[in-house]
């Protein structure tokens, strides 16, 4: 099998030397998307919920250019600076993801790139 770098032409730009996925065999692997305006390059404003609505907006458009759903994600990784968001990010993450949801951890860290407040990070299946 060929690993295949998949770069982006919709969602977020990269901000570092990695690709937007690496595609193995049948499965997808996202790089971390974080709450930037693809459009304007910047963070979004408002905060953590604001901020988790463009991460899931970027994963929904970076999955969809890869002919993908958002049912197709078998497994995400949420970073948060805030465990206190949980609550109010879990009822978003939700809205995206249900009702057949994939597996999930979620992580308190002490920062995240561009000082944003959430990353999230999806493992997707190929549909063939």
């Amino acid at each position: 099998m060929e690993k295949i770098c998949f770069k982006t032409q919709k969602g977020p730009a990269a901000i570092g030397p990695y690709c937007t996925a690496t595609i193995y065999g049948d499965t997808v692997y996202m790089s971390g998307v974080i709450g930037v305006d693809p459009a304007a390059g910047k963070p979004v404003e408002g905060g953590t919920l604001a901020q988790a609505k463009q991460v899931f907006e970027n994963i929904r458009t970076v999955l969809g250019e890869l002919d993908l759903t958002m049912d197709d994600v078998l497994k995400t990784t949420v970073f948060l600076t805030n465990l206190g968001d949980f609550a109010e990010v879990n009822k978003l993450y939700a809205e995206y993801f249900g009702p057949n949801y994939p597996a999930r951890s979620c992580v308190e860290v002490s920062r995240l790139p561009m000082g944003l407040s959430i990353e999230v990070e999806c493992i997707a299946r190929l549909r063939k």
